[in-house]
């Protein structure tokens, strides 16, 4: 559901866009109203909005001013503004600072709702982007990144035929390449840019990506597969590294 906030310093105004709009036949909620830039900026914060829909011409802080200030800090929330006819030229402003749209009021009937659509279908895309991005950084394996010593390589093999064992750790897999886990772990975060242990949690993480797309595997099935023996743990895990839950993750699938 997309957040949405809108800013307007006129009451009837800013109260007939959240009150006439039909926000959740959109999957919009609105979870902020502010009647000047200085609020807004206080609500993005706290709220964290997606989409911000406000008048330009506002006390104390206006539109662009708003929309300036959250260009510097880094925040890259669309922006939807409203603007008089008289404005026209202090709107076109607004494209320095990336807006997303300017609609000039008053607007026609499903003119707001339109632009909304549009603002949520490059925000959806923006996240299956970045969630894509995200995935394909924990499929890329390590070992694929140039030559690799002996040991490394034998640690790489071990970990690939046993990181379905619970108690898989730099203890196992040195004792099993015949090196000291000092050793091993300067080696490893050298020649892979991981530590053992980060490694080890992205193979398996990889492993249940793969398990996932097959529906008819469990949640709690992957992760024992994968060496997870507390499923809250492995959930915790996965959503902190893949950017959602094992159960999202595989819904996104059906």
């Amino acid at each position: 559901m997309l957040k949405i906030l809108v800013v307007d310093d006129e009451m009837f105004v800013r109260r007939g866009i959240v009150m006439e709009t039909d926000w959740a036949a959109m999957d919009c909620a609105v979870v902020a109203e502010a009647s000047n830039g200085e609020e807004a900026l206080e609500a993005v914060h706290k709220y964290r909005p997606d989409l911000i829909i406000s008048d330009i011409r506002m006390p104390r802080m206006d539109g662009i001013e708003l929309l300036k200030t959250l260009r510097q800090e880094g925040n890259e929330v669309r922006v939807i503004f409203l603007t008089a006819y008289s404005e026209f030229e202090y709107a076109k402003q607004a494209l320095r600072y990336f807006a997303f749209d300017y609609l000039l009021k008053p607007f026609e009937d499903g003119e707001l709702e339109e632009c909304v659509l549009r603002a949520k279908k490059e925000i959806e895309e923006q996240r299956d982007d970045r969630k894509n991005q995200e995935q394909q950084t924990v499929l890329a394996a390590p070992e694929e990144q140039g030559d690799k010593s002996r040991y490394i390589r034998e640690a790489l093999n071990y970990i690939a035929e046993h990181y379905g064992d619970s108690d898989i750790s730099i203890a196992t897999v040195s004792a099993a390449v015949g090196i000291s886990e000092g050793h091993l772990s300067h080696l490893f975060k050298k020649e892979t840019d991981y530590t053992v242990a980060a490694y080890i949690t992205r193979y398996r993480m990889r492993a249940a990506m793969k398990l996932l797309e097959d529906c008819r595997n469990r949640v709690s099935e992957v992760a024992e597969q994968v060496g997870y023996r507390d499923i809250t743990y492995f959930s915790s895990t996965f959503k902190k590294i893949v950017g959602m839950t094992p159960s999202e993750y595989q819904n996104r699938r059906e």
